[in-house]
C-alpha cells in the first residue's frame, strides 16, 4: 500500500501554498508539522480532492486518484477539526447520516455504524444528543464517521485540539491502535501528540518539505551546541530550530 505525491503544486493567486511537493507514504502514522500558512491544510485538501491542484500527481498504488474517482473516496477517511457536528442529532443519527452520504445502505450501513460506535466507545451513549457530549466525545464522534468503510487512508486534522490532557492521551492512543495496515496523516499544532505516536514526521515550511524522518532522528539532527528549552531535547526543539519560533 502506497500513497505517492509527485511534484504537487497549488497556488492561490500569486501565493504558492505547495511548491513541487513530493513524498511517499506507506502504512503507519505520519505527523505533519508546520506554522500557519506552511501548506498543511492545502496538502490535506488536495489529497481528499476538495480543491484542484495546479500541477503534479497523487497516486495510490500507482493509480492517479482523479482517475480512481469513487474507488479512491471509498478507501479515504477524513476527520476535520471539531466543527460541523449537528448538536441536536444523537450519535447514532449523526454517524448513520454520514454513512448514507458515503453510499452505505441497509444492513451494511447498520453493521458499520454499530462497529465504529463500539470501536470509539460511543455505543452506550448512541441515543444521546451530541450537543451534550464532552469535547473528547465529539472528537470520537467525528472519528467514528471517518472510520466508516474501513478506510486505508485516514486523514486527521487537529484531532486532539481543545481537549483536556486525559482525553488527549485517550484519543492519541486510540489513533495509534488504528494505524495497523493504514496510512494515517495527522496534522496538529500539539507537538507532544506527534512525538508520542508518529512513526515519521514531516516538517513543512513555505509550501515545501523541509524534513521527513522519525521523531528521534529529527531530535538527533539538532546541533550538539543547540541549547534546548529544558534539560533534554525533544520534538518541540526540532520545531523551533527548523521552523522558527
Amino acid at each position: 500500500m502506497e500513497l505517492e505525491l509527485k511534484n504537487l503544486t497549488k497556488r492561490y493567486g500569486s501565493f504558492t501554498a505547495l511548491n513541487n511537493f513530493s513524498v511517499t507514504f506507506e502504512a503507519g502514522i505520519y505527523g505533519i508539522l508546520g506554522a500557519n500558512g506552511a501548506g498543511k491544510s492545502t496538502l490535506m485538501n488536495l489529497i481528499t480532492d476538495n480543491i484542484r491542484r495546479d500541477g503534479g500527481e497523487i497516486l495510490f498504488d500507482g493509480r492517479e486518484i482523479l482517475k480512481m474517482g469513487a474507488d479512491f473516496r471509498a478507501i479515504l477517511g477524513y476527520m476535520p477539526q471539531q466543527q460541523g457536528i449537528y448538536d441536536k442529532m444523537t450519535a447514532i443519527s449523526f454517524v448513520s447520516y454520514m454513512a448514507r452520504l458515503k453510499g452505505l445502505k441497509g444492513a451494511e450501513l447498520h453493521r458499520q455504524v454499530e462497529d465504529v460506535l463500539k470501536l470509539t466507545n460511543l455505543w452506550d451513549v448512541r441515543h444521546k444528543p451530541t450537543g451534550g457530549f464532552s469535547g473528547g466525545m465529539k472528537q470520537r464522534a467525528l472519528l467514528s464517521q471517518a472510520l466508516l468503510g474501513d478506510p486505508k487512508i485516514l486523514i486527521l486534522d487537529e484531532p486532539t485540539a481543545g481537549l483536556d490532557p486525559r482525553e488527549r492521551v485517550r484519543i492519541r492512543n486510540f489513533i495509534k491502535d488504528l494505524s495497523k495496515d493504514r496510512i494515517v496523516l495527522l496534522a496538529t499544532h500539539i507537538v507532544s501528540d506527534i512525538e508520542s505516536i508518529a512513526d515519521k514526521v514531516l516538517l513543512l515550511k513555505s509550501g515545501s518539505l523541509l524534513k521527513l524522518d522519525t521523531p528521534q532522528a529529527l531530535i538527533d539532527s539538532l546541533p550538539e551546541n543547540y541549547v534546548p528549552r529544558a534539560h533534554y531535547k525533544d520534538l518541540e526543539d526540532v520545531y523551533l530550530y527548523y521552523l522558527g519560533a
